[in-house]
Formats: structure tokens, sequence, C-alpha cells
């Protein structure tokens, strides 16, 4: 069985065990977080939402929160002695499905 969730602005496919990283969440390490955008279930039989599907959740317990690996954000502009450089790390929280509630 798997459920397309939503959380942070995206859509993320999941099935129970798998762990994924998402967008940092306020929960902290060890505690259990629900999923209630669940826009589509899927295995023997299929729900979609209209834009979700009623009464599903998605249960999942916080592994860890940590931030991404540096990236390098340049700016330049040609013949005017324009540089900027800036970087940025995306913080996240790796949590690990538990259980899908269709």
């Amino acid at each position: 069985m798997y459920a397309i969730i939503e959380t942070g602005g995206k859509q993320i496919k999941v099935q129970e065990g798998q762990e994924i990283y998402i967008e940092k969440l306020d929960v902290a390490e060890g505690e259990t977080v629900t999923f209630d955008k669940v826009l589509f279930v899927g295995g023997e039989t299929v729900k979609v939402g209209n834009p979700t599907v009623e009464g599903a959740t998605v249960t999942a317990k916080v592994q860890k929160h940590g931030r991404q690996k540096k990236i390098i954000v340049f700016k330049y502009k040609p013949k005017k002695n324009y540089r900027r450089k800036q970087g940025h790390r995306q913080p996240y929280t790796k949590v690990v499905i538990e259980k899908i509630n269709a």
C-alpha cells in the first residue's frame, strides 16, 4: 500500500517503513507526526481525493533534524565589477513512515 501526501508545499509518494527527507517540521525527535493531507491511496483498492481523501491519515516518527549540504549562489555581471557570493543550507526533517490509515 502506498499514499501520496502533501507536506512543505511538495507532494511525496510514501510507503510503510520508508525513510523520507521533508521540509523542517516543528516537532521534537522521537515524536510521532500525523499527515492529514493525503491526496491518493493506492494498493488493492484505489482512493483518489478531491482534493484530499476523507478520513485518511499517514503517521510517521521523526528520526532527526539536520541541514543539507551547502550550495553556492553566485551572481555575476560581466564588465561591471559586480560579484556576490552567498551560501545556503536547507534545513530538513528525516521521518520514517509507520502506518497508512485509509
